[in-house]
């Protein structure tokens, strides 16, 4: 039986042109592409190619099914947005492979992706060219408790910030939250990038003050850039000096 393989890979956050040659040579090798529905959908269907796509929620699900294919001599690429090491698949899979050690010497890769993150930085200006965090606000795998405390602290040692997942149908009310405690630890002028679909044809680039900031701003397609106490305009560019204050 030929050897298979797991390749977790990186999209990109939504164009074409920004999936690296590295991820696009894996899937031209793939007998198999496993990921959420939207991501799948982005892999043309060719012959010798199976396509497995699947619901949100089930990421473990996912990787185990590929860990078995691999074993079974499948060529498998889990894609991912983004990139597969933030907020996606590639923690998932080992998840997956610590409860099924048998596994372990499957030939397992993860290829690197321009993260929705840096596609909204570099499409806003440069907010994150200081020290910066990123948080994600879904409160699916912790509570949000521990999410709002992360925010402060991270407000309070004066950190750019990046937020993925900002406001979704089934929570509506989160992002609103976040922006209480940024305005109870940050000044009214500090600058929020709304960067929405980056890198697509809906691509939306909207800067406002913190005072100005509204939570309906946000939903599922949006980053938010959130710069610190030394970030500013320069005509219509954003960007955090290198040095800090």
């Amino acid at each position: 039986m030929t050897a298979g393989w797991v390749v977790v890979a990186g999209l990109g956050p939504g164009a074409d042109t920004m999936v690296t040659p590295e991820v696009s040579a894996a899937i031209a090798q793939a007998t198999d592409i496993v990921g959420y529905i939207p991501y799948v959908a982005r892999i043309a269907p060719r012959e010798g190619l199976t396509l497995h796509a699947s619901d949100n929620r089930v990421e473990l699900d996912r990787a185990a099914h590929a860990l078995h294919m691999a074993a079974s001599g499948a060529r498998v690429v889990i894609v991912s947005s983004g990139d597969p090491g933030v907020f996606a698949m590639a923690s998932a899979l080992f998840e997956a492979l610590e409860a099924a050690p048998q596994y372990l010497n499957t030939d397992i890769r993860i290829l690197p992706g321009i993260t929705a993150m840096l596609a909204a930085a570099a499409a806003a200006g440069a907010p994150l060219g200081h020290d910066f965090a990123c948080i994600n606000l879904s409160d699916n795998l912790k509570p949000f408790d521990l999410l709002a405390r992360r925010i402060r602290l991270c407000a309070q040692a004066d950190l750019a910030m990046a937020y993925y997942n900002p406001r979704s149908a089934s929570r509506p009310d989160t992002f609103g939250k976040v922006l209480d405690i940024l305005r109870t630890e940050c000044a009214p002028h500090t600058l929020i990038t709304f960067a929405r679909a980056v890198s697509t044809p809906d691509q939306r680039i909207e800067t406002v003050t913190l005072d100005m900031a509204r939570d309906d701003m946000a939903d599922m397609r949006t980053v938010v850039l959130v710069g610190n106490s030394a970030t500013r305009k320069l005509g219509r560019f954003v960007y955090t000096p290198r040095k800090a204050l």
